[in-house]
């Protein structure tokens, strides 16, 4: 069974960064897309950016020029490269996966993922 574990979450001025990362456990990270979700008070879960098990990544327009994707399947953990951070990404941020995406597939719906990780909370505030 898949285990997810978010961290790197923080309080952050506007306009700072922070790096977010995923480690997984219980399934070999190489074969299966990584998906990054967030969700703020009163508000949707929303995708925000999708690597997929051959690498493919994708991004929210919200995210996209700001936030960098990446995984080192090594050491089983996906990273969110956030810059550029506005008070607007404030939410928490979740990690999650399904074993059905497999090759370049990696959608940004949280809908279509079944194992998610604890979540980890973005602050960004002056």
């Amino acid at each position: 069974q898949v285990q997810l574990v978010e961290s790197g979450g923080g309080l952050v001025q506007p306009g700072g960064s922070l790096r977010l990362s995923c480690a997984a456990a219980g399934v070999d990270l190489e074969d299966y897309a990584i998906g990054w979700f967030r969700q703020a008070p009163g508000k949707e879960r929303e995708g925000v950016s999708c690597i997929s098990s051959g690498g493919s990544t994708y991004y929210a327009d919200s995210a996209r020029g700001r936030f960098t994707i990446s995984r080192d399947n090594a050491k089983a953990t996906v990273y969110l490269q956030m810059n550029s951070l506005k008070p607007e990404d404030t939410a928490v941020y979740y990690c999650a996966t399904d074993a059905f995406w497999g090759g370049s597939a990696c959608p940004l719906q949280a809908t279509l993922f079944g194992s998610w990780g604890q979540g980890t909370q973005v602050t960004v505030s002056s």
